[in-house]
């Protein structure tokens, strides 16, 4: 098991201001789940990396994406070129940006940067871990595990809890329009 970390309320609650890819806001706090876990890893170059609040979107079925806060606490920057999940035979690092007037989500080029002594947030309606074709369903409370490869070959293993989340109703479908999916 790993050692449980409460984030402070503030945090909290600007995440869940943020929509889901949409951008609007969610009509409905996520469920109650455990306290995140944080998950220290040591990537030989570049020192711990760890992730606090790591958290899934519940899903019946095809897609889904994993949030939380990347954290470095090495003096050197540290890259996330990739990850696996016994949940996705495919995962893989997504954006939303703007693209001709629209947000659309894409995989992030270059991965996940976490500056020295920093964080990197995944959240909705930004930066995420991408699941697709879903083995199982995602129910809330479910603990998923996830492994991130650094660009230096050093891994970050931790464990994401299912939450439900009503976002801006995002389907998580790779190019797709924010917004137009049945999340």
């Amino acid at each position: 098991m790993f050692p449980r970390r409460i984030v402070p309320s503030a945090v909290l609650l600007a995440a869940l201001t943020l929509a889901g890819c949409g951008g609007q806001q969610p009509s409905a706090a996520p469920a109650a789940a455990p306290a995140s876990a944080a998950a220290p890893a040591t990537s030989a170059a570049t020192g711990a990396v760890s992730i606090t609040d790591p958290w899934v979107k519940t899903a019946k079925k095809g897609m889904s994406a994993a949030f939380g806060t990347l954290v470095n606490n090495s003096d050197a920057e540290v890259t996330v070129v990739s990850g696996s999940s016994p949940l996705s035979p495919k995962i893989e690092l997504h954006e939303v940006v703007e693209s001709g007037g629209k947000m659309v989500m894409r995989p992030k080029e270059g991965g996940f940067v976490i500056p020295p002594r920093g964080t990197h947030e995944l959240q909705p309606g930004g930066d995420h871990i991408m699941l697709m074709d879903l083995a199982q369903e995602v129910k809330p409370g479910a603990e998923i595990a996830f492994t991130l490869t650094l660009k230096d070959g050093g891994t970050l293993e931790f464990t994401a809890v299912g939450k439900d989340f009503a976002g801006g109703k995002e389907d998580y479908q790779p190019g797709m329009k924010m917004g137009e999916g049945n999340g």
